[in-house]
């Protein structure tokens, strides 16, 4: 059983938790993800997803250690209410259910608060554990997207999974 997290939006007194959290990840995140890396970079980062309220930081509830980011993108509203999910565990907390239990807290939000009605996370189809959370979470596999995202200088593809909020809602009870 996962010791429980809590979910927050980050603020800048953060971002040497987070240096040291994605200097210890490299290998984790190797192909899948590259967050920013330099005081530099995690500034505009941070500064950019805290302006838009749409960044989540998970954190053991116990040692309050940093345990993943969640991240909600490319919001759209009117007729659409959607948003990208993206997200990523830090070493050594991956494969834990920690981000099992973040990454439902953020769908809980996204759903309720923000009113949102469709979320869709798009996955390289090797990472099997990428694939086997958002399956955990009730995601439905849509399609395939062929050279879709840029990512560490290549274009790679990926699977395109979707959860609306009356499922998620369904799931929940």
């Amino acid at each position: 059983m996962a010791p429980g997290v809590m979910i927050r939006s980050p603020s800048p007194r953060d971002q040497t938790a987070f240096l040291e959290a994605v200097r210890r990840s490299r290998k984790l995140h190797h192909p899948w993800v590259t967050p920013p890396a330099t005081p530099a970079a995690v500034r505009r980062y941070l500064t950019r997803q805290i302006a838009a309220h749409r960044l989540f930081f998970v954190f053991l509830k116990g040692t309050r250690e940093l345990a993943g980011v969640v991240n909600l993108s490319e919001i759209v509203r009117g007729n659409f209410q959607s948003a990208y999910l993206g997200y990523y565990a830090f070493a050594p907390h991956a494969r834990k259910g920690l981000m099992l239990e973040g990454m439902a807290q953020v769908i809980t939000q996204a759903f309720g608060r923000l009113r949102l009605h469709r979320l869709e996370a798009n996955i390289q189809p090797a990472n099997e554990a990428s694939r086997s959370l958002v399956r955990r979470l009730g995601f439905q596999r849509e399609g395939y997207s062929q050279r879709y995202l840029k990512i560490n200088g290549r274009w790679r593809d990926h699977e395109r999974w979707a959860l609306l909020a009356e499922n998620w809602k369904s799931k929940r009870r």
